[in-house]
């Protein structure tokens, strides 16, 4: 199983409704976002296929609801 793959070429193979979601240190984060998240030390970020941020949520169990209450199929990103 050495047989390369061409991820250039692969056009239509990446599942769109796949999300990623990582936690994001609040401390890295714009002044207003800061003041938001309070107390916390870390925000859950959901990204799309292509790296776009979707949303920026408290915890992590409410990005994977928020995501799959939009029919996306949430992955962590480590």
């Amino acid at each position: 199983m050495d047989t390369k793959f061409d991820f250039a070429k692969s056009d239509g193979m990446i599942d769109e409704r796949v999300v990623y979601v990582k936690a994001v240190d609040v401390a890295g984060l714009p002044d207003e976002v800061r003041e938001a998240a309070g107390d916390l030390n870390h925000l859950f970020a959901v990204h799309d296929s292509k790296g776009q941020q979707l949303a920026l949520v408290a915890d992590r169990a409410l990005a994977f609801d928020l995501a799959r209450k939009n029919d996306m199929r949430p992955v962590t990103v480590h």
